[in-house]
């Protein structure tokens, strides 16, 4: 099975459980197409048959005969569906920043992507907002668990700063401990310098 991803699972379900309510105890099972195109897939199962829907919009619905595969549309989804669909969370959104080694300071392009971050929470009303921060392996563990914290804070109060309440935000530092690029100790890796920041 390709890739059955927690997202795809959520929308079907939603469109599953839509139509359980409201069709006399008949379902109907929409595959939505995943973010960034990525491929998925559900089985849909009645009785003893299983129906693979494993591309965007296809569709299986439970009959007293069995299950009737069939192609939907993002016509049918937003009639029947729109509802449901408009009442589930947003998806949670990620970045990252990167750091100059050795300090908070972050490097000149994730400045610039600061401002996509900011206008991703403004957007939401109640944005809950984790922060990350890491390190690479340069130094040891005391040293790399201060830093790693210290840039998960800096970026902490700028959120606040711009008006994320301070209880809606997380904020950790996991050292060198979870390396984006594995390398041994000792080497400066720029891309293991950096915050991951989830936004949902």
């Amino acid at each position: 099975m390709n890739d059955l991803s927690a997202h795809a699972v959520a929308w079907t379900m939603v469109a599953l459980l839509a139509c359980v309510y409201g069709c006399a105890q008949r379902g109907t099972v929409v595959l939505l197409p995943e973010k960034d195109d990525k491929p998925t897939a559900v089985v849909v199962k009645q009785g003893g048959r299983e129906t693979v829907l494993d591309r965007p919009y296809a569709a299986a619905h439970q009959t007293p005969f069995g299950v009737r595969a069939y192609t939907s549309s993002p016509e049918e989804v937003t009639s029947k569906f729109g509802a449901a669909i408009a009442s589930r969370p947003q998806r949670a959104a990620a970045f990252t920043l990167y750091f100059i080694e050795g300090k908070d300071e972050l490097t000149e392009e994730s400045k610039r992507v600061v401002e996509a971050l900011f206008a991703e929470v403004a957007q939401r009303p109640v944005p809950d907002v984790i922060v990350i921060g890491h390190t690479d392996a340069v130094g040891g563990n005391p040293f790399n668990d201060a830093l790693s914290q210290q840039r998960a804070e800096t970026v902490r109060a700028e959120l606040i700063r711009r008006g994320v309440a301070p209880e809606s935000i997380q904020a950790s530092g996991r050292g060198k401990r979870d390396l984006l690029i594995p390398t041994p100790d000792g080497i400066a890796e720029p891309r293991n310098r950096r915050v991951e920041i989830f936004v949902r």
